[in-house]
């Protein structure tokens, strides 16, 4: 068992026997969650969690060191008889607003064709998800915080049959209601992951989960991705003409003539649209091949040959927009490159197609 702390009086003796005694363990959350938040966002967030009381928290020295800081919300915590569950809520509320520090993974849920859609019930989602979940696996903290925008934020701190819930490394889950998918924090273990799947399933009445092959740290690109392409409703901007040269074009490109600008600009504008890109950090490739060869000289096997591509950058479809108009790759760019957003996926296996008779043709699919 963890060690516990226990409220003194202010002359230092014991107080009476009837007290609350906190865990050791949310005290040191707590002062650890404290101590990550950005002196200028102490006040606000604290306010936001709306554990500690208005005098409570006037009565924080925000000016002072941090580890002092975390120390004075400790002990007031102490006071309010805060719980993991209240110290949960507080890292909740926390990466909501730095939701950039984690990568997250988008997965799609499915139902049969035939199927009627759910209307969703909050209620319901988090009886049916607890439930799901702690039938399984009784060491889980298991926290719901639900956001003005439809979405339903989910911790779960992992434990084992035989030891309690890490609290230092748990999963983050967004699930926006009335919609097939489910943005999720990299998880190492499988079995969390199976158990979660399960979980979720139960809660939406879906009837299976796959991963899309779309990653990235910042969340709200992810969002923009997908709901433009699940609600329909996204309509790019028109493209207008333009009569004079053209502006944002990279000065070094002075052997192009106005003609062939206007053709990139153009090409580019239809490719992307004229407005910002979503925010992706990576494009990864993975190909197989058969090498096809009368003398099998080189690669005597029937093994296909296995390679993989990554492309890396801060704001990688800007910098891929950027490509043409810069002259450092031809307009329009390959499909592989401009299908990202298209088929909201930004890691693809590229096999070779094969025909009736399994022999290996000399198209390939894009996975």
């Amino acid at each position: 068992m963890a060690p516990k702390r226990r409220l003194r009086n202010s002359d230092g003796q014991d107080p009476p026997s009837k007290v609350f005694i906190m865990d050791e363990t949310v005290a040191e959350y707590i002062r650890r969650t404290v101590l990550r938040i950005p002196r200028s966002e102490t006040s606000k967030m604290l306010t936001s969690w709306g554990f500690l009381s208005e005098t409570q928290l006037q009565s924080l020295k925000i000016h002072n060191f941090k580890e002092k800081i975390s120390e004075a919300v400790v002990e007031l915590c102490e006071e309010n008889q805060a719980t993991i569950k209240d110290a949960a809520q507080l890292d909740l509320i926390y990466n909501y607003i730095y939701q950039d520090k984690k990568n997250w993974i988008v997965y799609q849920m499915t139902r049969e064709d035939d199927e009627d859609a759910v209307i969703f019930n909050w209620t319901t989602f988090k009886k049916k998800f607890k439930c799901t979940l702690l039938s399984v696996l009784k060491n889980a903290t298991i926290s719901f915080k639900e956001y003005e925008d439809n979405a339903v934020w989910i911790r779960i701190a992992w434990g084992t049959q035989y030891t309690r819930p890490n609290q230092y490394k748990p999963t983050y889950v967004v699930y926006h209601s009335q919609t097939p998918y489910v943005f999720i924090t990299n998880s190492k273990v499988r079995r969390n992951n199976t158990l979660l799947f399960q979980a979720l399933l139960a809660a939406t009445c879906y009837k299976d989960i796959h991963e899309m092959g779309l990653r990235s740290h910042c969340l709200n690109s992810l969002k923009v991705i997908l709901f433009k392409r699940f609600s329909q409703t996204y309509l790019p901007q028109p493209l207008q003409e333009k009569n004079s040269a053209l502006e944002n074009v990279d000065p070094r490109i002075i052997l192009e003539d106005k003609h062939e600008k206007e053709r990139i600009h153009k090409v580019n504008q239809e490719t992307f649209g004229n407005g910002p890109q979503p925010k992706l950090e990576h494009a990864q490739y993975k190909l197989e091949t058969v090498f096809k060869s009368e003398e099998r000289s080189i690669l005597n096997t029937d093994e296909p040959f296995r390679c993989t591509i990554r492309f890396s950058s801060p704001h990688l479809l800007e910098a891929l927009k950027s490509l043409g108009p810069s002259g450092i790759a031809d307009a329009p760019l390959s499909p592989l490159l401009t299908c990202i957003t298209r088929k909201a996926r930004n890691y693809f296996k590229i096999r070779e197609k094969k025909d009736d008779l399994s022999q290996t043709s000399n198209t390939f699919q894009v996975n």
